[in-house]
């Protein structure tokens, strides 16, 4: 008996530990799912959250990056010292409603501030309603305070904000490119003078302009400023890159 159990207990010691048990993957909610035949995407539960993921190693001029609102898929951020290019890579349903999901690589600031970039997206395929996007948001909580020009996947841009925590997004009225004449804009801008934060565009490289009115946010600083994308889909990665990024401490220099 004591040679059995010598050699019992050898074999217990040399056989390979087992794996933990995974957690078995968190499921999408329906009402993060994208336009679709069968489902219309929708605003999340009012007392929904996620803990934004937050990592403070600095990217290019950046400080850090953030998933903020957690999505499903962890996302990333990267910088190319010799194209000078950004890759923001993300899931996440949406920047949108009450809450975000999105990739942000950001600098904390206070004050005015200028950020600009050229933006693409490398993948030709991916969804529609995906956004790259430049944004001023007020903390790294997912239903934050913030103002951003977001550039679809489709070409289209606008202003949106969120005039609160946890408020509803806003759109401004205009919208431009895209789908609406096939312009892709070639840069696009945000500035913050004040209070007051508008958007700029070059549609084919002739100096930026703002494009329609500023929208009236105030901000506590300091304050988050920089570039972000979301898929729009909520398991699915895809990128989008930011080339000739330029972030001032002061209004109007956008270039």
């Amino acid at each position: 008996m004591a040679g059995s159990a010598l050699l019992l207990f050898l074999a217990l010691l040399m056989a390979p530990a087992l794996a933990p048990a995974q957690a078995p993957a968190a499921a999408v909610p329906d009402w993060a799912l994208p336009s679709s035949p069968t489902h219309v995407q929708v605003p999340p539960p009012a007392d929904f959250h996620r803990q934004s993921r937050n990592f403070e190693a600095p990217v290019g001029i950046f400080d850090g990056q953030s998933d903020i609102g957690a999505a499903l898929v962890e996302g990333s951020g990267s910088y190319d010292a010799a194209t000078k290019r950004y890759s923001v890579r993300s899931a996440g349903y949406n920047i949108w409603y009450q809450r975000d999901e999105f990739r942000f690589v950001w600098k904390k600031m206070s004050g005015d501030l200028s950020l600009a970039a050229d933006v693409s997206f490398p993948n030709a395929e991916g969804y529609g309603d995906r956004k790259a996007v430049l944004v001023v948001r007020q903390s790294l909580d997912d239903d934050a305070k913030e103002a951003m020009i977001g550039e679809h996947g489709v070409g289209m841009i606008h202003l949106a904000y969120r005039d609160d925590r946890g408020a509803q997004m806003k759109d401004m009225t205009y919208r431009f490119g895209g789908v609406l004449n096939g312009v892709h804009a070639k840069r696009i801008g945000i500035e913050k003078k004040g209070d007051s934060i508008a958007i700029f565009v070059s549609l084919t490289g002739e100096p930026m302009h703002q494009l329609g009115p500023p929208v009236t946010l105030h901000l506590d600083g300091p304050i988050y400023v920089g570039i972000g994308f979301c898929s729009h889909l909520p398991t699915t990665l895809d990128a989008a890159e930011f080339s000739n990024v330029i972030l001032d401490a002061a209004a109007g220099k956008l270039q």
